[in-house]
């Protein structure tokens, strides 16, 4: 069997690949220099030049709030969709579309019946906010038609909204909601800081984390709007790297950005959207285990199974003592890991070998998201 079978066969073991890091792409976008938006032909020439080359895990191309050139960008879509998929199967495509049952709505679902086959996601803007959670059972109904592999990532942008959560993330369609943290702090009255929004929203954040974990959801992070003027080299992937970048080239916008992607990744968020090329790596680092840290737990977990405590007991470690809730969240960096696209086959194997020493129950407790049992 090889790598990539085995990947996907844990996937689904998993509960699949998370969305990791979304990148905004704008399918027509305007330009500052002629004073004009992009014809078909030159959004096409960038697209080919920038979309195929993305790092992200991600791309999520805007018809709503971000596109102001709706239809042209639709026919774009039309276009590009079926090269990039072929370019690049290993990213996921999302459409953002407008908001349920109005007129553009209708037309983005038109443009699905077309392009369906290449879409992963369907991101539902203000899901819930005015017809709640049946929004998200027709559009799951329209969709089973349309591709049955595509998922929804309903928007959270209104306190009616969080007030339903649980009700959008019952449908299978459903595996991660997204904390569309610009308007829902509009619709609250509350003023948030580019520096300091993880802090202010956090209160709500945690609501839906909450709601998530109990259904076996993921949430997906907030938007950065803070663009620095350096970007960071995408070979550093550990922790020393990446703070010694910081430190001598990183810009009060880059650490202000990486310092919310770890405060996000350490409460368990599955993905983060950003605007900006330059966010990808610095937040994919953060939401990623990195090699260090992935052989750390892998031997934390073997210590464990030699001293026969996976599931009760505990051993010394490294000058620590360590217990089963440890050796848990030593598997879950690896199932993150794996979910981030970042674990080889032969960790991916390991990996497995654990959930097979386990109980039913304890793999709830530590990874509620798959279909494992």
């Amino acid at each position: 069997m090889t790598e990539r079978n085995i990947q996907e066969l844990a996937s689904d073991l998993f509960g699949g690949f998370w969305p990791g890091i979304q990148l905004y792409y704008p399918p027509v976008k305007y330009s500052p220099a002629t004073s004009e938006y992009e014809d078909l032909n030159a959004a096409g020439q960038r697209f080919k030049k920038h979309a195929y080359k993305t790092i992200a895990n991600t791309l999520i191309f805007d018809l709503e709030d971000g596109c102001r050139q709706k239809a042209l960008s639709r026919e774009l879509l039309k276009q590009e969709l079926e090269g990039l998929r072929i370019k690049r199967p290993d990213v996921f495509i999302a459409i953002r579309v407008n908001p349920f049952r109005t007129d553009e709505y209708e037309l983005d679902i038109k443009l699905l019946r077309e392009v369906g086959q290449y879409v992963d996601v369907v991101m539902l803007a203000k899901a819930g906010e005015a017809y709640g959670s049946p929004e998200v059972r027709d559009l799951s109904s329209l969709l089973l038609d349309i591709n049955h592999k595509i998922t929804i990532q309903p928007i959270i942008e209104h306190p009616r909204s969080l007030k339903i959560v649980s009700d959008l993330m019952a449908y299978s369609t459903v595996k991660h909601v997204v904390f569309g943290i610009h308007d829902f702090s509009k619709a609250m009255g509350i003023n948030i800081t580019p520096e300091n929004w993880t802090d202010e929203l956090a209160y709500f954040q945690n609501q839906i984390l909450f709601e998530a974990r109990i259904a076996g959801k993921g949430v997906i992070g907030g938007v950065e709007t803070l663009i620095g003027e350096n970007v960071m080299p995408e070979d550093y992937v550990e922790p020393d790297d990446v703070r010694r970048w910081l430190d001598l080239h990183g810009d009060h916008e880059s650490r202000t950005v990486y310092r919310h992607a770890v405060t996000e990744a350490e409460k368990g968020l599955t993905g983060k959207q950003v605007i900006h090329p330059w966010h990808i790596h610095l937040c994919k680092v953060a939401y990623t285990p990195s090699p260090t840290d992935i052989n750390l737990k892998i031997r934390i977990l073997k210590a464990a199974i030699e001293a026969d405590a996976l599931l009760s007991g505990a051993i010394r470690f490294e000058g620590e003592m360590l217990d089963p809730p440890m050796f848990g969240k030593a598997l879950q960096t690896l199932l993150r890991a794996h979910a981030l696209k970042a674990l080889n086959e032969e960790d991916t194997d390991f990996a497995i070998s654990i959930l097979n020493k386990l109980p039913a129950q304890v793999i709830r407790e530590n990874w509620p998201y798959g279909s494992i049992l």
